[in-house]
């Protein structure tokens, strides 16, 4: 039985990775030791689940149509920026999603629920904050720059998005990092 590591997220569109392009083009000027998201790899998680049995990936996909059909279509706009978990030690450059974060948080919900009621899926401790994934900061000396920086950035403004489906993407870790595949679409209403 193959299993894949699964999550389910929101694609952000071609405006907002250029954006946020631009931006990891201005903080990896600051200094080196950040592992930057490729845009190509750039989307919003709403829940990752792990490994799941190919088996089951039907019923996920099933589970998360019916979430999808309970929220209409909303813009999702991303701006400023933050880091995970604080900014003493930061390890994860974040843009933060504005317009649209009340939705995402139903959703994330709505979601857990389902993915809890099918089992093999356990709810994470921390709270769900909806983000955009930047980088990944490897050293002392790129935690220190990072969050030097941070203030100086708080009113970037990534892009807005028109959002109409919730997505199941496969993961494949490789050398060169991950590669996500689409696997399955859930239509928010009125799609």
């Amino acid at each position: 039985m193959a299993r894949r590591r699964t999550f389910i997220g929101i694609d952000i569109g071609d405006a907002i990775r250029g954006s946020a392009k631009a931006l990891q083009k201005e903080l990896a000027k600051v200094d080196p030791g950040v592992k930057w998201v490729t845009p190509e790899s750039m989307h919003v998680t709403l829940l990752f689940l792990g490994d799941v049995d190919d088996r089951e990936l039907h019923a996920v996909c099933k589970a998360v149509a019916t979430a999808a059909r309970a929220e209409p279509s909303f813009s999702l706009r991303v701006s400023g920026l933050g880091v995970f978990p604080n900014a003493r030690r930061p390890k994860v450059v974040w843009a933060g999603v504005t317009d649209g974060a009340d939705v995402l948080r139903r959703l994330h919900t709505a979601l857990e629920e389902k993915m809890l009621a099918l089992g093999g899926y356990r709810s994470e401790e921390r709270g769900y904050t909806p983000h955009l994934t930047l980088g990944r900061v490897n050293t002392p000396e790129a935690a220190v720059a990072v969050a030097a920086e941070l203030p100086k950035r708080t009113a970037w403004q990534g892009g807005r998005v028109m959002v109409d489906e919730v997505l199941v993407y496969d993961s494949e870790l490789n050398s060169d990092g991950p590669v996500y595949t689409v696997v399955g679409r859930a239509p928010l209403a009125g799609q």
